[in-house]
Protein backbone atom coordinates (compact mmCIF):
# COMPACT_ATOMS: atom_id res chain seq x y z
CA UNK A 1 0.00 0.00 0.00
CA UNK A 2 1.14 3.53 -0.79
CA UNK A 3 0.17 6.80 0.87
CA UNK A 4 -0.67 10.11 -0.78
CA UNK A 5 -1.87 13.64 -0.13
CA UNK A 6 -4.64 15.29 -2.18
CA UNK A 7 -4.91 19.08 -2.03
CA UNK A 8 -8.08 21.03 -2.68
CA UNK A 9 -9.27 24.57 -2.19
CA UNK A 10 -12.28 24.27 0.14
CA UNK A 11 -14.20 26.79 -2.00
CA UNK A 12 -13.82 24.41 -4.99
CA UNK A 13 -14.09 20.98 -3.32
CA UNK A 14 -14.16 20.69 0.46
CA UNK A 15 -13.85 17.81 2.88
CA UNK A 16 -17.59 18.19 3.51
CA UNK A 17 -18.20 17.76 -0.25
CA UNK A 18 -16.04 14.62 -0.20
CA UNK A 19 -17.89 13.23 2.82
CA UNK A 20 -21.24 13.87 1.11
CA UNK A 21 -20.21 11.58 -1.78
CA UNK A 22 -20.17 8.63 0.63
CA UNK A 23 -19.04 5.21 -0.56
CA UNK A 24 -19.38 6.23 -4.21
CA UNK A 25 -16.54 8.71 -3.91
CA UNK A 26 -15.63 11.19 -6.60
CA UNK A 27 -13.17 11.72 -9.43
CA UNK A 28 -10.10 13.68 -8.41
CA UNK A 29 -10.47 15.68 -11.59
CA UNK A 30 -9.04 18.91 -12.88
CA UNK A 31 -5.38 18.08 -12.26
CA UNK A 32 -3.34 19.72 -15.02
CA UNK A 33 0.17 19.10 -13.78
CA UNK A 34 2.17 16.25 -15.31
CA UNK A 35 4.00 15.39 -12.09
CA UNK A 36 0.72 15.12 -10.15
CA UNK A 37 -0.91 13.13 -12.96
CA UNK A 38 2.03 10.73 -13.06
CA UNK A 39 1.68 10.14 -9.32
CA UNK A 40 -1.98 9.23 -9.83
CA UNK A 41 -0.82 6.70 -12.45
CA UNK A 42 1.11 4.93 -9.66
CA UNK A 43 -1.91 4.60 -7.37
CA UNK A 44 -3.57 1.27 -6.65
CA UNK A 45 -7.02 0.40 -5.33
CA UNK A 46 -7.05 0.77 -1.57
CA UNK A 47 -4.13 3.20 -1.36
CA UNK A 48 -4.81 5.80 1.32
CA UNK A 49 -4.34 9.53 1.24
CA UNK A 50 -4.71 12.64 3.31
CA UNK A 51 -7.24 15.26 2.23
CA UNK A 52 -5.68 18.72 2.55
CA UNK A 53 -7.53 22.04 2.54
CA UNK A 54 -5.32 24.63 0.85
CA UNK A 55 -5.61 28.43 0.84
CA UNK A 56 -6.80 29.86 4.14
CA UNK A 57 -6.97 26.65 6.22
CA UNK A 58 -3.77 24.95 5.07
CA UNK A 59 -4.55 21.80 7.03
CA UNK A 60 -4.92 18.05 6.61
CA UNK A 61 -8.53 17.36 7.57
CA UNK A 62 -9.35 13.80 6.50
CA UNK A 63 -8.33 10.44 5.09
CA UNK A 64 -9.42 9.11 1.71
CA UNK A 65 -9.05 5.83 -0.15
CA UNK A 66 -8.38 5.32 -3.85
CA UNK A 67 -11.61 3.70 -5.10
CA UNK A 68 -10.86 3.65 -8.87
CA UNK A 69 -7.48 3.61 -10.56
CA UNK A 70 -6.34 5.92 -13.33
CA UNK A 71 -8.89 6.68 -16.04
CA UNK A 72 -9.67 9.60 -18.40
CA UNK A 73 -10.56 12.82 -16.56
CA UNK A 74 -14.18 13.55 -17.45
CA UNK A 75 -13.52 17.31 -17.24
CA UNK A 76 -10.74 17.27 -19.87
CA UNK A 77 -10.97 17.36 -23.65
CA UNK A 78 -7.36 16.21 -23.90
CA UNK A 79 -6.73 12.46 -23.37
CA UNK A 80 -3.39 13.20 -21.69
CA UNK A 81 -5.27 14.19 -18.52
CA UNK A 82 -6.30 11.33 -16.29
CA UNK A 83 -7.46 10.96 -12.71
CA UNK A 84 -8.35 8.49 -9.96
CA UNK A 85 -11.49 8.31 -7.84
CA UNK A 86 -11.31 8.72 -4.07
CA UNK A 87 -13.78 8.20 -1.25
CA UNK A 88 -13.76 9.53 2.31
CA UNK A 89 -12.62 7.14 5.04
CA UNK A 90 -12.33 9.26 8.20
CA UNK A 91 -12.15 12.82 9.44
CA UNK A 92 -9.17 13.79 11.56
CA UNK A 93 -10.30 14.64 15.10
CA UNK A 94 -7.70 17.45 15.04
CA UNK A 95 -6.75 19.05 11.70
CA UNK A 96 -2.99 19.05 11.15
CA UNK A 97 -1.87 22.43 9.83
CA UNK A 98 0.93 23.11 7.41
CA UNK A 99 2.64 25.06 10.18
CA UNK A 100 2.47 22.01 12.47
CA UNK A 101 4.05 19.92 9.69
CA UNK A 102 6.81 22.51 9.29
CA UNK A 103 7.38 22.58 13.06
CA UNK A 104 7.59 18.77 13.37
CA UNK A 105 11.15 17.54 12.81
CA UNK A 106 9.99 14.09 11.61
CA UNK A 107 8.13 15.82 8.74
CA UNK A 108 10.93 18.14 7.58
CA UNK A 109 11.46 16.19 4.34
CA UNK A 110 7.75 15.82 3.55
CA UNK A 111 6.79 17.00 0.06
CA UNK A 112 4.07 19.20 1.58
CA UNK A 113 6.74 21.05 3.56
CA UNK A 114 9.22 21.31 0.67
CA UNK A 115 6.80 21.81 -2.28
CA UNK A 116 3.41 22.81 -0.96
CA UNK A 117 2.11 23.78 -4.43
CA UNK A 118 1.90 20.25 -5.86
CA UNK A 119 -1.76 19.08 -5.82
CA UNK A 120 -1.08 15.34 -5.52
CA UNK A 121 1.90 14.21 -3.46
CA UNK A 122 3.44 11.03 -2.08
CA UNK A 123 3.57 10.52 1.68
CA UNK A 124 6.03 8.11 3.27
CA UNK A 125 4.80 5.46 5.75
CA UNK A 126 6.70 7.24 8.55
CA UNK A 127 5.06 10.59 7.68
CA UNK A 128 1.68 8.86 7.50
CA UNK A 129 2.00 7.57 11.06
CA UNK A 130 3.25 10.89 12.46
CA UNK A 131 0.36 12.83 10.90
CA UNK A 132 -2.24 10.30 12.04
CA UNK A 133 -0.94 10.70 15.59
CA UNK A 134 -0.87 14.52 15.35
CA UNK A 135 -4.44 14.36 13.99
CA UNK A 136 -5.69 12.33 16.94
CA UNK A 137 -6.03 8.92 15.24
CA UNK A 138 -4.56 5.70 16.61
CA UNK A 139 -1.57 4.29 14.78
Amino acid sequence: MAYWLFKSEPSTWSWQDQLAKGRDGEEWDGVRNYQARNMMRQMALGDLGFFYHSQSEKAIVGIVEVSATIHPDSTADDPRWECVDIRAVASLPRPVTLQTCKDTAALSDMVLVRNSRLSVQPVTPAEWHVIRKLGGLPD
